[in-house]
């Protein structure tokens, strides 16, 4: 019986180097599936986007999506892979209890890319991530598991939805990774965040993490410090968001080096991964290729991508994320630092677009990497999930730039964006929110402020100017943030004899 206790993350990497291996899945976003003409939309009610094909009725033939094999070749090529000038489908048989015809048709021996590389930016250094190969194969349906915790194990019964059985699914597979030592956990996420802008910039996906459409399966074991020989690995399987990956590689160093400090072994096997305590629990015995019987699709053409063809599709390829990042940099006399802070949270293209939309560079960062970061914060939300456009953010800062907002009120406005209310213009009509420009009425506000604080008042009339302070926020405090501080400071000297 395998021994299971925990060792901490810095006492593991002492005793064990940590080998790490990814397998993303990415749905391609095309009209059709991958082997029939039914739909792909997300969300729609079970089981009503199916058909003979992709329920495998007797006597359906399946035919190849060519818009999935031209975003897969193109895949491939942004993560600088050789393209196969020949290669076929194969049988993968398993017992699939949400995909009908009991097989997924895969590719083995013959991916359609493979030797390619993807670098990331960790720590301040670049870390060359080698791909094995991207295969193109079909997903399968989707079991609900009713009662208990939501899995199997417990269940009261099981639902399954065929819609998503059949719909195109890239296969993206690294080389084992080494040598990164403290940083593994940091490395996976820095690959998967990559990886996924990468399927944005080209449009193959829309690789929302939460909806499935992207799904990683972390590969890890330990060797002993010292040695040549690997340990036995285990598959993390559908891991939906980058801090979950970065958290199951930790969970799974920990883990492993545990169960190998008591003189147990690790057994080859799919893990789980678990939101709520950040730790993995197992899940099946993970089987050899030969497991799976693999054989070649005898219904499917082979694929023999022409070469001009392919050439083609290389210079349609956009501008890949680390080569605009790059750019921007330069563009925005950013720092490093300030760029990997931006690219962290997801801020790049959202300050871009701001940008774009008319926005300073530097009022944009500002924005977007403060008020709204920390509101995506406290909401636990991706910065591009709140619900105010760059557009509305370029609006906003072009409020401030006119004078006919403050940064206080400014603030108050993204609120009432976020809160449903409407563009930037119609929430400050509805809240009243412009600064006071009317001379006569701040002029009139000072007046009383004056009135009202006599002792700052004859301080500042006896030259200490510093005193004004309390009174200009005195103003702002009447004027409910509305006054120009800087117009109001100027009417207090003036009335004051202190100018």
């Amino acid at each position: 019986m395998t021994v299971e206790t925990l060792t901490s993350y810095d006492q593991a990497l002492t005793r064990y180097e940590p080998v790490l291996g990814m397998e993303t899945h990415v749905e391609l976003g095309t009209a059709s599936k991958m082997f029939c003409g039914c739909p792909t939309t997300f969300g729609a009610p079970p089981n009503t986007q199916v058909c003979p094909v992709c329920l495998g009725l007797p006597g359906s033939l399946p035919v190849a999506n060519a818009m999935a094999i031209e975003s897969t070749i193109r895949i491939g090529l942004a993560l600088n892979c050789s393209i196969a000038s020949w290669c076929r489908f194969a049988r993968k048989n398993y017992f699939y209890p949400d995909m009908p015809k009991n097989y997924q048709i895969s590719q083995y021996d013959e991916p359609l890319c493979s030797d390619g590389y993807l670098d990331v930016e960790v720590g301040g250094e670049t870390i060359r991530i080698e791909i094995e190969r991207v295969h193109l194969e079909e997903d399968t349906g989707k079991s609900t598991h009713m009662g208990g915790a939501g899995r199997i194990q417990g269940a009261d019964y099981s639902l399954v939805d065929y819609n998503r059985a059949g719909i195109p699914l890239v296969e993206i597979v690294t080389k084992p990774i080494t040598g990164t030592g403290a940083l593994v956990p940091e490395v996976a996420r820095a690959y998967a965040t990559e990886l996924r802008e990468v399927m944005r910039s080209l449009g193959v996906s829309d690789v929302r993490m939460e909806e499935g459409s992207m799904r990683c399966d972390v590969n890890l074991s330990l060797m002993p410090r010292g040695s040549s020989t690997w340990g036995t690995r285990t598959e993390t399987k559908n891991v939906n968001s980058l801090r979950s990956v970065e958290r199951a590689v930790r969970s799974e160093v920990e883990r492993q080096a545990g169960v190998l400090d008591a003189g147990g072994r690790i057994v080859q096997e799919t893990r789980h991964f678990h939101e709520e305590t950040g730790t993995t629990t197992p899940g099946r015995s993970k089987e050899e290729a030969q497991d799976y019987r693999y054989f070649p699709e005898p219904d499917l053409l082979p694929i023999a991508p022409d070469p001009a063809w392919i050439e083609e599709l290389r210079a349609t390829l956009p501008e890949l994320p680390s080569t605009r990042r790059r750019r921007l940099q330069a563009e925005w006399s950013l720092s490093d630092l300030d760029m990997a802070a931006m690219h962290n949270i997801g801020a790049i293209p959202l300050v871009e677009q701001t940008v774009a939309a008319g926005a300073p560079a530097a009022d944009a960062r500002k924005w977007w990497m403060g008020e709204l970061a920390r509101r995506a914060n406290e909401s636990g939300v991706a910065l591009s999930d709140l619900a105010i456009t760059p557009g509305q953010v370029a609006r906003v800062g072009a409020l401030v730039a006119e004078g006919a907002l403050n940064d206080k009120l400014a603030r108050q406005v993204i609120e009432g964006v976020l809160a449903g209310e409407g563009d930037p213009d119609a929430v400050v009509a509805a809240r009243g929110l412009k600064i006071v420009s009317d001379e006569g009425a701040l002029s009139a506000i000072v007046d009383q402020v004056i009135a009202e604080n006599a002792d700052a008042a004859e301080k500042v009339r006896n030259g200490k100017v510093a005193a004004a302070g309390a009174l200009v926020g005195a103003v702002m405090k009447a004027s409910r943030g509305q006054a120009d501080a800087g117009r109001a400071r100027a009417l207090i000297l003036e009335k004051l004899g202190a100018s």
